[in-house]
């Protein structure tokens, strides 16, 4: 019977349970083969030849596939239908070969499936091909590009950027738009501006708002009233004048669906409605697709297939009636260049099966789901019909002129299920509904209010928009998104807060130098025609080693530039480009740079040993000014190094910068006294606001509550290792807050380290998990829990850690499973084997 592989154990569970016992279905577990992360893996001066390894996990999944080939004569490949999975399907067919577990009477045959229904992989088995090898080049290039610019821009990073971790192709481009966009906002000025707003009533004694929009005969732009002065002269304008309804128009107005999601799409509205990283979803939306509940989910294309389009249709008038139905289907149209990588639209293969009736376990793929549900069927519906209202409100003499704006709506249509959320907040007035307005009906002054505003920045990306800004300038693709952005977190260039990127001053330095000393290679244009030739290639219209070709030849020359440039030379040229940014004009029109600590020296970029960068004084160790590299020159620029608290006993009190962040220090180091006492900050502690009595806090520790009204031995608090703590004899429990170090008294301190002593040996209660993902077919829950490692998967005595890159929250029930098996197969079953008796000892040898 012949061997099916796909990527995946829970793909290969769902495609057996169609194809039944005559197939062999295997899972390889993802790429079998990669490049070795050492020079040579692509040979330049020999054609780009590339030395593949078989990665040491995938040995026994390929050997599985070899034992399994030992009884049949036929493989099928039917890995996912994108450039990665043909990519997957290439590497096994070679690493096969060289095990010669596929001969030249192996019949091998790829095939591809858009959704695993039983109906999709029934129909994909009749229409076998072979591997496409334009969509394997197209990875080749790709795998060659990223290793080329890793394996040789990494190094000159570590040598001239202390603390700097990697670059990459298109990371670096993706890291440059948070940088930029984050130099963007501190270089902001706010513009401030007014508007006026009056409340009106109607003859009948309805209210409505109405703004200001002409003043002394002049339609107002955004600007023209740009101060308080300014703004109480309109309300004197308008308080001064009778006003009368000068017209009322009423317009029809429709509004459309969205088109169903792509990867993108999918991405962004995940993320602005559940908060879902691009990993995040991406790792849900894997396991809804191999459970058969949704198509692929790595896709450019918007286009749905005839018969889905039929059977959403269907589902439209039989849930909602005639009345959503448009008269014909609605056709979208695909926008992506390359056509590789526009498969169908991401839809639920079952158009009547809605998130209630597909009863999943998941919170969070139910949550997906139901959004890929309600988004398709709104892509078929009709459009929602509105009427929008504008009513000008004017004095006789044209002087003054105020307009409201207000909508009805007449039918929701789509919108009754499903509505686009927004990366950032809009006010829309139009939502608004207005009383009753005549034409010529004069409208009384009940208030009017001058409202001041500012200019905004422009955000922070959030995973969402950073993901839409790349599809707009073509940098990455579907499978590539997640990745990219996850992986300028793990390298801590980017840091996530409140659901927004901001670049960590590592990730400013590394886009500083790329920028200066690389540009073309992380130029938005550069990267975009780079991935255009590489849909070129996987079209077959381009031979792959030519675009390799010319990308070596000026990229080496650059690597090569780069060669005698020293570690200093580096720091100032980043200090001179960031000058602006760092060493802003002052108000006063004094030297930027003039150190504020000790006032005659330099300030200038430094680096620390841990890869951050700070702004420091030319005069150190004299001078111990520092700043942090994001903050603006002036009083808040930050703490300086050194400074003195107050005194105490004779004793300076400073407050210190150090590799670990800042602390507090009495008095100063001598021969006598080589470590003076000190002690860090705790975590939520910020060094401006620090004061004489709060330092003197910190040194006192660990302070003495009182005596234990058991033994008399003292009962401690303080701040340890693993945070705050009260301690008696041996006994240490640990307290919530830091602040409670400071306040806690006997009555609680004892019931604390009661409870703790009552927990036995190790002290410890049971950890609770991360997440519940409900029983094990063999009896007992699983859950999520977290180690002193990282997570892992347990159940019973099995213990199984996440794979990297998993987070906690993605874990699946069938995820958990699968992990359990592998675990529990490397161990030789479930259960633990019986231990042995202890062997008896011999007696000893008499003596004679």
């Amino acid at each position: 019977m012949p061997v099916v592989v796909v990527e995946s154990p829970a793909k290969a569970k769902t495609i057996n349970k169609y194809l039944g016992s005559d197939f062999t279905v295997l899972a390889s577990y993802g790429h079998v083969r990669d490049l070795p992360p050492k020079d040579g893996s692509v040979d330049t001066e020999h054609d780009f030849e590339m030395k593949w390894e078989v990665a040491s996990d995938s040995k026994k999944h390929v050997k599985a596939i070899v034992d399994a080939l030992k009884d049949d004569n036929e493989l099928i490949l039917a890995t996912d239908p994108d450039r990665e999975g043909e990519a997957i399907s290439w590497h096994l067919e070679e690493a096969l070969a060289a095990r010669k577990a596929i001969g030249k009477d192996t019949k091998v045959s790829r095939v591809v499936f858009n959704a695993i229904t039983k109906a999709a992989v029934t129909e994909a088995m009749k229409h076998p091909r072979q591997v496409d090898r334009p969509l394997v080049e197209a990875y080749l290039a790709r795998r060659a590009l990223d290793y080329l610019v890793g394996f040789n821009l990494s190094p000159v990073l570590w040598r001239k950027l202390p603390g700097a971790k990697s670059a990459g192709r298109v990371q670096s481009v993706c890291l440059r738009l948070i940088v930029e966009r984050e130099m963007e906002i501190e270089a902001f000025k706010a513009k401030e501006y007014w508007t006026v707003k009056a409340v009106l009533t109607t003859p009948r004694g309805q209210d409505f708002e109405a703004r200001l929009t002409v003043l002394a005969g002049k339609k107002l732009d955004k600007f023209d009233i740009p101060d308080e002065t300014q703004a109480e002269l309109a309300v004197q304008a308008i308080s001064s004048r009778d006003l009368t309804v000068r017209s009322v128009e009423a317009k029809p107005a429709s509004r459309n669906p969205s088109a169903p999601f792509m990867t993108s799409t999918l991405q962004q509205e995940a993320s602005r409605k559940f908060g879902f990283g691009a990993r995040q979803t991406m790792s849900l939306a894997q396991r809804l697709y191999e459970a058969g509940h949704i198509t692929y989910m790595r896709t450019d294309g918007i286009d749905m297939a005839p018969e889905a389009v039929t059977a959403a249709r269907a589902a439209i008038k039989d849930r909602y009636g005639e009345k959503y139905l448009p008269a014909s289907p609605r056709i979208y149209k695909n926008k992506a260049k390359n056509a590789q990588e526009a498969h169908e639209c991401i839809r639920p293969t079952e158009m009547d099966q809605a998130a209630d009736k597909l009863k999943l376990s998941d919170a969070d793929q139910r949550k997906l789901y139901d959004l890929i549900w309600k988004r398709t069927i709104a892509s078929q519906m009709e459009a929602a019909r509105m009427e929008r209202t504008t009513v000008d409100v004017a004095s006789r003499d044209g002087q003054v002129e105020l307009r409201a704006t207000g909508q009805v709506m007449l039918f929701d249509g789509f919108m009754k299920v499903y509505e686009e959320g927004r990366d950032d907040a809009v006010v829309d007035e139009d939502d608004k509904r207005l009383p009753q307005i005549a034409e010529g009906e004069p409208a009384a002054k009940t208030s009017v209010t001058p409202e001041q505003h500012f200019t905004q920045p422009p955000p922070r990306y959030t995973e969402a928009s950073l993901v839409k800004r790349m599809e707009e300038l073509g940098i990455g693709r579907p499978s590539t998104y997640a990745s990219i952005v996850t992986t300028i977190q793990d390298r801590e260039y980017v840091t996530k807060d409140k659901n927004r990127l901001i670049p960590e001053d590592k990730g400013r330095l590394v886009t500083a130098f790329l920028t200066n000393y690389f540009r073309q290679y992380v130029g938005y244009d550069f990267t975009a025609d780079l991935e255009n030739q590489l849909d070129e290639v996987s079209a077959g219209d381009r031979d792959y080693k030519d675009v390799l070709a010319r990308f070596w030849r000026d990229f080496s020359a650059a690597i090569a530039e780069t060669a005698d440039l020293r570690i200093s030379e580096v720091l100032d040229k980043i200090d001179e480009v960031l000058e602006p940014h760092n060493f802003p004009p002052r108000e006063d029109g004094g030297n930027p740079r003039a150190c504020p600590n000790c006032g005659n020296g330099r300030l200038s970029l430094k680096t620390a040993r841990s890869g951050g960068a700070f702004i420091g004084c030319s005069n150190y160790p004299e001078c111990r000014f520092t700043r942090p590299l994001t903050a603006p020159n002036g009083e808040e620029a930050g703490m300086v190094d050194g400074k003195v608290l107050g005194m105490d006993q004779g004793e300076e009190i400073s407050l210190r910068n150090g590799r670990f962040g800042p602390y507090v220090q009495r008095g100063e180091a001598t021969e006598e006294v080589p470590k003076p006492p000190r002690a860090s900050l705790p975590k939520g502690w910020d060094a401006a606001e620090l004061d004489l009595e709060k330092a003197l806090m910190l040194l006192n520790l660990p302070r003495e509550i009182g005596k234990h009204p058991e033994d008399g031995e003292p009962v401690e608090a303080g701040i340890g290792r693993y945070g705050p703590y009260v301690k008696h004899g041996r006994v240490y429990a640990n307290l919530p807050e830091v602040d409670e170090v400071f306040t806690i008294g006997m009555n609680r301190a004892v019931e604390e380290i009661a409870k703790k002593a009552s927990r036995g040996r190790g002290g410890r209660e049971a950890a609770k998990p991360l997440k519940e993902l409900g029983d094990h077919p063999d009896g007992g829950p699983i859950a999520v829990m977290d180690g002193r490692y990282g997570p892992y998967v347990k159940w019973a005595k099995v213990n199984a850690t996440l794979p990297k890159g998993v987070e906690a929250a993605d874990v699946t029930l069938e995820q958990a499973l699968d992990l359990i098996a592998e675990k529990a197969a490397k161990k030789g079953g479930k259960k633990a084997a019986p231990k042995k008796p202890a062997a008896k000892k011999k007696p000893a040898a008499k003596k004679a």
